[in-house]
């Protein structure tokens, strides 16, 4: 893949995010895609595979009500990108032991992607 289409899927994969649109995510996805959720050095959500993603997709959705994030600086490297990222998002239930429901979690970190067959293949979340 090029730089510009590596970058061209990735914002098509963000604009999707940022409208809770779960088919329009996966449709992008490797079958065998690999997401993992990264947060104070632990994996905190993983999931293997198309189904998988969407089972945790489906369950993120209902957790927020809504959600964005925004791309602040994109490194493109052959079949690999990463990206600093800002996310912003109001909960639609509570987080036991957690944020209340109506609360809005800002967080900064970093995405990182992997790509096969012009799909991707790794979606790695760390905050």
């Amino acid at each position: 893949m090029t730089a510009k289409e590596v970058q061209a899927l990735i914002e098509r994969y963000i604009e999707a995010y940022n409208a809770l649109d779960v088919e329009g995510m996966l449709v992008l996805m490797h079958p065998d895609v690999v997401f993992r959720n990264i947060a104070g050095g632990k994996v905190t959500a993983e999931a293997v595979g198309i189904g998988a993603l969407r089972a945790l997709a489906v369950q993120s959705k209902e957790l927020f009500a809504s959600h964005r994030q925004e791309i602040m600086h994109l490194s493109i490297e052959g079949d690999r990108a990463s990206a600093s990222v800002d996310f912003e998002g109001v909960l639609a239930a509570d987080v036991p032991g957690g944020p209340k429901a109506g609360e809005t979690l800002r967080l900064r970190g970093r995405s990182e992607f992997e790509f096969r067959a012009g799909l991707f293949y790794q979606i790695t979340d760390i905050s």
